[in-house]
């Protein structure tokens, strides 16, 4: 089934496309989007920042924003899309790098990048903006429905092949370390595989965080380097301060 965001553009899963060997393989929870500022046809805003895209690789950090949304057909009435403020294109890409791969001596060349979800969800905000200022023009303008699922915890719940799938993706990898971002790549792929369910399970002090720890998965004894999801460590939108700043404390002891 193929999934739409508004103004037509369709839902394209995300994955890792560097098949070469790896030193990390890393785990996010599900792609994120390209958003645009949606201007009616007047100029007033009516979203700051729509997803109007999926992002074209994995991990983006925001480039050529411009060019994609200006393939994207807005007619008229409906007024005009522009690339949203930079903090809401590319801000996980941009903190893997700056606060994960840099701290830890690698770069993208030596990460393998993926998600639970290879492809992007709609949160509440965007569900509330595209059901206030989207939905009512569908019909009045003749606009495609925009069909990208809610995120929800339950499609994680159900998610068995996939976690196979993830197994796969790791042992083409070649890499030994596996970093995994925030609770749920805890909670939704390792638990499969141990007695680990959330990040503080690996402990939640200055001492403890951010230490690597040897576990066996299908066999094989990999690292596996439990961190904050790229929310808390970049301090994007609602974040924890206890998780941002030992985050933050381990950035800073890595690059010592």
């Amino acid at each position: 089934m193929t999934y739409f965001y508004p103004f037509g553009q369709s839902l394209i899963p995300v994955i890792q496309q560097d098949r070469s060997p790896k030193k990390v393989f890393i785990l996010g929870v599900y792609a994120s989007a390209v958003h645009a500022k949606w201007r009616d046809k007047y100029g007033t805003v009516l979203v700051q920042a729509l997803a109007v895209a999926s992002e074209p690789y994995i991990f983006w950090k925001g480039d050529g924003c411009e060019d994609l949304i200006r393939k994207i057909n807005v007619p008229r009435e409906a007024g005009m899309l522009e690339p949203a403020q930079a903090k809401f294109n590319g801000p996980s890409g941009n903190t893997l790098d700056d606060k994960y791969l840099a701290p830890l001596g690698l770069s993208r060349d030596e990460a393998w990048l993926s998600d639970l979800l290879p492809s992007s969800r709609i949160n509440p905000n965007q569900r509330k903006a595209i059901n206030k200022h989207y939905q009512p023009l569908v019909d009045k303008l003749d606009l495609p429905e925009c069909t990208i699922p809610n995120f929800s915890g339950s499609e994680l719940r159900n998610q068995e092949n996939r976690h196979h799938e993830i197994l796969q993706e790791i042992e083409g990898s070649k890499a030994d370390t596996i970093i995994l971002l925030g609770d749920l790549p805890i909670k939704h792929w390792l638990a499969f595989f141990t007695d680990y369910r959330k990040l503080s399970d690996f402990g939640e002090t200055a001492e403890s965080y951010g230490k690597p720890h040897s576990i066996d998965i299908s066999g094989k004894e990999y690292s596996i380097l439990p961190l904050v999801h790229p929310r808390q460590a970049g301090s994007l939108g609602r974040a924890s301060r206890k998780w941002t700043d030992l985050h933050t404390q381990w950035v800073s002891d890595q690059l010592k």
